[in-house]
């Protein structure tokens, strides 16, 4: 009797633990359901994370059991896992990282030499002693326009200048208030004045004698001489300028900015000479352009020539003595040179 009255209280127990239990497990529940609707997105910490992935592994039931996140979440918590596990264990390998050195040292070669491809620019490199992957080289390339590729105005200017030549006129008032009318030509390689001449009454003839006196010597006339629409360029001028076998490229009516190395040497001459001058005559000015022409070419510095003269000069380091200054253009300027 007493052992069934023992059964009795142990099992009275276990559903008393049970009931309570379950009333337990339904006010937490309770709890929880106004949590979620008081807390649009509860935040969970890395650890409650980690927990519940841990539940999923070991526990089938998990799904049942989720209240305050989605079943998808914690599959997507898991998936990130995944990623930042093989990103951690694969660190040290992969391939090599392309420094920032070499990435602009590609857009560099491939921008200054449009017609090259990953190939080229591979093997330049690894002349250089950058050893990378074609298919590196081709990631980094700068996107090109549709078609063939092609090279720049620049750099195609660049290689006809040294048979071009451009002429011109401008006027300096002398002290009598007459107009002397200046000629210039210009040779476009490294932008040297040829010839200057001047005088009161231009015409076709005396133009086109400036013309042969610019080039004297056979093989040193341009094959292309630029020039305005001034109607001083008679058919005298045409004929003489065609027996040079020069072909003359006229430009476009009101439009100076076509001829701009004869321009921009013009408004050298008014800015450093003419304006700063009183001219008494046509062999004064004569007198005055021909020592410009001389400080232009050999001495004045132009950016487009890497900071050198049109007749280069060369360096002169501290070693060669002390620097003197050498007056030019009757003192308006000077060229400055190492004396021993």
């Amino acid at each position: 009797m007493s052992v069934l009255l023992a059964i009795f209280l142990m099992l009275r127990g276990v559903v008393r633990g049970r009931a309570a239990l379950a009333l337990e497990n339904l006010a937490l529940r309770q709890q929880l359901a106004v949590l979620r609707r008081s807390v649009k997105r509860p935040r969970l910490r890395p650890r409650d994370r980690i927990f519940w992935l841990l539940l999923k592994r070991y526990w089938g039931g998990w799904r049942s059991h989720l209240i305050l996140v989605k079943p998808e979440t914690v599959v997507q918590w898991h998936r990130r896992g995944f990623k930042l596990f093989w990103r951690w264990k694969s660190r040290t390998g992969g391939r090599p990282k392309t420094s920032l050195e070499v990435m602009a040292l590609i857009r560099q070669m491939a921008r200054e030499n449009p017609t090259w491809g990953a190939p080229r620019i591979q093997s330049e490199l690894a002349l250089l002693g950058h050893r990378i992957a074609e298919s590196t080289v081709a990631r980094y390339l700068p996107r090109r326009p549709a078609g063939p590729p092609s090279q720049t105005w620049r750099t195609f200017l660049r290689n006809h200048l040294c048979s071009t030549a451009a002429c011109d006129f401008f006027v300096v008032p002398t002290v009598t208030f007459r107009l002397l009318y200046c000629f210039v030509v210009l040779a476009h390689e490294r932008r040297r004045i040829v010839h200057f001449n001047v005088t009161f009454h231009p015409s076709a003839v005396w133009t086109a004698q400036q013309i042969v006196e610019a080039f004297p010597a056979d093989g040193d006339e341009p094959k292309h001489l630029l020039r305005d629409r001034d109607s001083i360029y008679g058919e005298e001028f045409h004929r003489r300028v065609q027996r040079m076998g020069i072909e003359q490229v006229v430009t476009a009516r009101r439009s100076p900015w076509q001829n701009p190395y004869g321009e921009r040497v013009i408004g050298s001459v008014r800015r450093e000479c003419t304006d700063r001058v009183i001219v008494f005559g046509e062999q004064h000015l004569r007198k005055i352009l021909l020592s410009y022409q001389t400080y232009y070419n050999e001495a004045r510095t132009h950016l487009s020539l890497e900071r050198n003269s049109p007749v280069p000069r060369s360096v002169e380091p501290p070693s060669m003595g002390q620097v003197v200054a050498i007056p030019q253009v009757g003192g308006l300027h000077h060229r400055y040179a190492r004396a021993a």
